[in-house]
């Protein structure tokens, strides 16, 4: 199977992304974060066997995230949607657990108060979620969010970010924005390899996935099928997204490291098939659209300090890579494939309990993290 760009990538430039601002509100991003001190009426989590978990959306990415949250023992205290299929039914039968647990779907996002972390799972885009998320602020409880603009979102919704910060702490509570990408693969991991490099002078990343083993949703979003041109407009109308978060997961890099991007540039473009290609049962004709391409880049003294790309399109192949260039060479470290729907569940999960013990703020994985590279500018 051979695949090309069908044109060079035109690319998404804002120059001088803002770092956040360190200021009363926001977690100061030097250094792991300290346990809470406030204990709330409802008490406190003793022990990870102990972390009560909502789930607001209870899509398949909200199921998935129930049913892992079972197997490492957490409890499930309630579930928000709005799809009326679903409402006033029971979460064990929908995901599957063969008897009920008890907890029914509710439209009320009250119904999630006894939850220690909330799992926000519904939207990519910062100003549509917004609201939601000051709904579950209000309730006090915190929240881990697959939003991928939510896991740097100084870098396009600076005010947004401002107030978010602010009114998480006015409510005792903490927001994450976090998932396998943007949160894991091509941001925080790479923050983790390039620590141990000495003097980095850049960081390069490639996330390769065949869509044919993701959801019909995630094919719809990179166009599998598609006419070229018809996935370029929908691209540009904002009726598909392709991938968020390229200049996300740049900025987290940059900001572990403590620098300052000159430039951010980002952009992708559909994959199309020469020949006809198939794949996992799905067909992709020649001349149709396999999937996307596409990068994230940041500038620092006028050069590129991180370069980030992610493939994904039907027959590719799966794995990641990340080569650190540092002052004494070079050194790669290469995967096989990470799961999406299910590294993205894990990521979160796995970020619950440090959440619901940091202290009140927006905060970001690298703010969870204790690795801080040096890259040179």
């Amino acid at each position: 199977m051979t695949c090309t760009p069908t044109a060079e990538i035109e690319p998404f430039i804002i120059l001088g992304p803002p770092l956040r601002p360190l200021m009363p509100g926001f977690l100061c991003p030097r250094g792991p974060a300290a346990p809470r001190v406030a204990v709330r009426e409802r008490g406190v989590v003793e022990a990870l066997a102990d972390l009560r978990v909502g789930f607001y959306g209870f899509g398949s990415i909200g199921r998935l995230a129930a049913r892992h949250a079972l197997e490492r023992g957490f409890e499930v205290v309630g579930a928000v949607d709005i799809d009326p299929g679903i409402v006033g039914r029971d979460v064990g039968e929908l995901i599957g657990l063969g008897e009920e647990l008890g907890v029914k779907v509710s439209r009320d996002p009250v119904s999630l108060i006894d939850a220690d972390v909330v799992v926000h799972a519904t939207g990519s885009y910062l100003d549509r979620v917004y609201p939601q998320l000051l709904e579950l602020l209000d309730l006090g409880v915190d929240v881990v969010s697959t939003c991928e603009t939510l896991a740097y979102p100084w870098y396009r919704y600076p005010v947004l970010a401002r107030k978010l910060a602010l009114r998480a702490v006015s409510a005792g509570a903490t927001v994450l924005g976090a998932g396998v990408n943007p949160g894991f693969i091509l941001d925080a991991l790479l923050v983790v390899l390039a620590s141990p490099a000495g003097v980095v002078e850049e960081i390069r990343a490639t996330r390769s996935l065949d869509a044919s083993k993701r959801r019909k949703t995630f094919q719809e979003k990179i166009g599998v099928g598609m006419n070229p041109e018809e996935y370029r407009r929908a691209l540009e109308s904002g009726r598909l997204t392709g991938h968020v978060g390229y200049a996300e997961s740049v900025m987290l890099v940059a900001d572990a490291a403590g620098l300052q991007p000159s430039r951010v540039v980002e952009g992708q473009e559909p994959l199309v098939a020469e020949r006809p290609v198939e794949s996992g049962g799905v067909r992709v004709e020649a001349g149709k659209v396999l999937g996307v391409r596409g990068y994230g880049e940041a500038y620092a003294s006028g050069r590129r300090i991180v370069r980030v790309e992610l493939v994904a399109g039907i027959g590719v192949e799966d794995y990641e890579e990340v080569v650190i260039q540092a002052s004494w060479g070079e050194y790669r470290w290469r995967s096989s494939g990470t799961p999406g729907d299910l590294g993205t569940v894990s990521t979160i999960l796995s970020l619950a309990p440090a959440v619901a013990e940091s202290p009140p703020g927006l905060v970001t994985v690298v703010d969870l993290l204790p690795y801080r590279p040096h890259i040179r500018v």
